[in-house]
């Protein structure tokens, strides 16, 4: 399984796949799966990385990246894809949610924005300040024991 590292983005307009999940009990070949859907998701073209943590308790969050909704389309077609996310919901899942959604902002910890920039008005460097000390706060509650499995997104 790959190492825990946060995905390096390009500069805003891109995508995000947010696949939620509560896991069923026991492995029964998830995590090889997991393994190989990461590795062939980063062979398809648009895919720009991945991030995944999971709780003790199940609980999952997986976002993958994707240059276009084109891209997410043909990932979600994908034949081998296709076979996983059918295993997920018969086998792996008790529970899942998929969101899709267009990034607009994004900006780094310890107050150094990413190159990219907001393309909302009145999103000045007084809001950024706050939304870094939000983001800050919040990556303070994450458990240190979380694995990072790659998760069969629908």
């Amino acid at each position: 399984m790959s190492s825990a590292a946060i995905a390096s983005t390009p500069k805003p307009p891109y995508y995000a796949v947010i696949f939620t999940s509560l896991r069923t009990e026991g492995d029964r070949g998830y995590n090889e799966m997991a393994e190989r859907m990461e590795a062939l998701a980063g062979q398809q073209p648009g895919f720009l990385g991945v991030e995944s943590a999971r709780g003790p308790d199940g609980l999952g969050l997986t976002v993958s990246y994707w240059e276009s909704e084109e891209a997410i389309a043909a990932w979600k077609a994908h034949a081998d894809h296709g076979m996983a996310q059918a295993t997920g919901r018969r086998v792996w899942y008790e529970d899942y949610q998929v969101r899709v959604a267009r990034v607009e902002r994004a900006y780094g910890a310890a107050g150094t924005p990413s190159p990219a920039t907001s393309r909302s008005a009145g999103a000045g460097p007084s809001s950024t300040r706050a939304n870094i000390a939000e983001s800050v706060a919040a990556s303070q509650d994450v458990d240190n024991e979380i694995r990072y499995p790659f998760a069969a997104f629908r």
